[in-house]
C-alpha cells in the first residue's frame, strides 16, 4: 500500500470559500449559470451588439453552458473527488484561486464578447484573450489530477486525463473554428465537448445514483429500524450503454445516418431505462435530493428517444440536443452540487434546504417547456423558450440564495474543508 505523508500542520486558507475546489467553482457556476441564460436571453432577441459575422450565437451559447457552465462544476467535482479518491491534498486558498481565476477571466472573455464591448480592437480579441485562459485553466486542472494520481500510482484514474485531454481538443477546435471562420470546426468542438459530458454523466452516474439511494434509504424509521436498500447494477448494461452510445455519438456528430442514429440513440434509451427500473424504491419520492437524480437520467431517456425518432419525424435535431442538455447537465448537476455542497460541508444530506423542491420542479419546467411544448404547439415556439430562461433562471437563483451561504461559511464541526 502506498504511504501517504500527511501535512505537518492543518491547511488553512484566506476564506472558507478557497478550502476545496466545490465551494467555489459550485458557487461561481450557478452564478454563472444566472448571468450567462440572461444574457442568451438578450443575445436571442436581439438586445446585445454579437458580432454574429465573427461567431454564430448558437455556439456563443453553446460552447458556455458546456465549456463554461458545466466545466465549472466538473472542476469542482474532479478536484474533490480526487483528493477522496487518492488522499493527496489538491490545491487550496491561493492555488485554488488561480486555478479559479483562469476560467474567470476566459468567461469575462465570453461574455465581453456576447456584449458587444467595444475596446478599440476587433471583437473576437475578446475571444483570443478567453483562449489564453482557458488554455491555463484545463492545463492547471490536468496538471495537479495527474500529479496526485502519479503520486500513489492509482494509474486506473488516467480516464480522467482522458477525458480532459478530448475537452480540451473540443474547446481547441472550436477556438480554431472561430478563428479559421469554419463553422463545421466550430460545430464539431462544441457538440464534442458536449457528448463528451454526457457520457462523462452516465459513466458517474452509473456509480453515484445508485450509491446515494442506498446511503439515503439506509437509514433508520420512525420505529428507529434502519432498512438496507440495495439497487441493482449490471456489467452487461454498463457496457451496452457504453456500445451504443458511443455509435449514436460518432454518428449523430460525424456519419450521419438515420438508420445507424435510430438504432443507437434506442438502444442507449432501453439500457438506461432497464437500470432505472433495477435502481427503483418507492421512497426516494420522499427525498428530492433523490428522486432529482431519478428523474435527470429518466430526461436522458427521453431526450434519447426523441434523437431516435427526429429523423422520422422531422422536427428540429435541437430538440433532442436542449433534452440531453437540461436534463443531463441542467438537472444533474444541480441536484449534485445539492447533496454535494451539504456533505462535504459536514451538513446532513437527509435536511436539505426546504427550496429544493422547488428548486429541481422548476427545471423540470425548463425541460417540459423547452422540450415538450415545441413538439405539441410549435406556433407558440418563442414563448415556450423564453419560459425555459425564465425557469432556469429561477431555480439557479433560489440555488443561491439557499446554498451560498453553506459555500461560504466554514463547517459547523470546524474542521477544514
Amino acid at each position: 500500500m502506498q504511504a501517504i505523508n500527511l501535512p505537518s500542520k492543518p491547511p488553512n486558507s484566506p476564506h472558507p470559500i478557497l478550502n476545496l475546489s466545490f465551494r467555489i467553482f459550485f458557487s461561481a457556476g450557478a452564478l454563472f449559470a444566472i448571468i450567462t441564460m440572461t444574457l442568451w436571453a438578450c443575445v436571442f432577441t436581439g438586445h446585445t451588439a454579437i458580432d454574429a459575422q465573427t461567431l454564430n450565437p448558437l455556439y456563443w451559447h453553446g460552447h458556455e453552458m458546456i465549456y463554461g457552465y458545466a466545466l465549472a462544476i466538473v472542476a469542482g467535482f474532479l478536484l474533490t473527488a480526487v483528493k477522496t479518491w487518492t488522499g493527496v491534498m489538491m490545491p487550496y486558498g491561493y492555488k485554488l484561486l488561480g486555478i479559479f481565476m483562469c476560467w474567470l477571466l476566459a468567461r469575462l472573455g465570453w461574455i465581453a464578447f456576447g456584449l458587444g464591448i467595444d475596446i478599440g480592437l476587433e471583437q473576437s480579441a475578446w475571444l483570443y484573450i478567453a483562449a489564453v485562459f482557458d488554455l491555463l485553466f484545463f492545463g492547471s486542472m490536468a496538471f495537479v489530477i495527474f500529479r496526485a494520481v502519479w503520486q500513489v500510482k492509482q494509474y486506473k484514474q488516467m480516464g480522467i486525463l482522458a477525458k480532459l485531454t478530448l475537452l480540451t481538443l473540443g474547446n481547441g477546435l472550436c477556438y480554431w473554428g472561430i478563428i479559421s471562420a469554419n463553422t463545421t470546426m466550430t460545430k464539431i468542438g462544441v457538440y464534442l465537448g458536449f457528448y463528451l459530458i454526457i457520457g462523462l454523466v452516465l459513466t458517474m452516474g452509473r456509480r453515484v445514483v445508485p450509491f446515494f439511494i442506498e446511503r439515503g434509504l439506509s437509514i433508520p424509521n420512525a420505529a428507529g429500524v434502519a432498512e438496507t436498500v440495495t439497487v441493482r447494477n449490471s456489467k452487461a448494461q454498463d457496457i451496452a450503454s457504453l456500445l451504443f452510445f458511443f455509435t449514436f455519438f460518432i454518428t449523430d456528430l460525424f456519419y450521419p445516418n438515420k438508420y445507424l442514429l435510430t438504432i443507437s440513440a434506442l438502444g442507449v434509451a432501453v439500457v438506461n431505462i432497464v437500470r432505472l427500473m433495477g435502481w427503483y424504491h418507492h421512497g426516494i419520492w420522499h427525498k428530492p435530493l433523490l428522486w432529482s437524480l431519478f428523474v435527470a437520467f429518466f430526461g436522458m431517456c427521453v431526450s434519447f428517444i426523441l434523437y431516435a425518432l427526429q429523423p422520422w419525424f422531422g422536427y428540429n435535431h435541437s430538440i433532442g440536443v436542449h433534452g440531453l442538455a437540461i436534463a443531463g447537465v441542467g438537472m444533474t448537476t444541480v441536484a449534485m452540487m445539492a447533496r454535494v455542497s451539504l456533505g462535504h460541508t459536514g451538513r446532513s444530506i437527509h435536511e436539505p434546504p426546504k427550496t429544493v423542491t422547488v428548486m429541481f420542479a422548476l427545471m423540470v419546467l425548463v425541460f417540459i417547456s423547452r422540450v415538450l411544448l415545441p413538439l405539441v404547439d410549435n406556433s407558440h415556439y418563442l414563448w415556450w423558450i423564453m419560459v425555459a430562461q425564465g425557469a432556469w433562471i429561477s431555480c439557479f437563483v433560489l440555488f443561491c440564495s439557499s446554498y451560498l451561504r453553506i459555500l461560504t461559511n466554514p463547517r459547523p464541526d470546524g474542521l477544514f474543508g
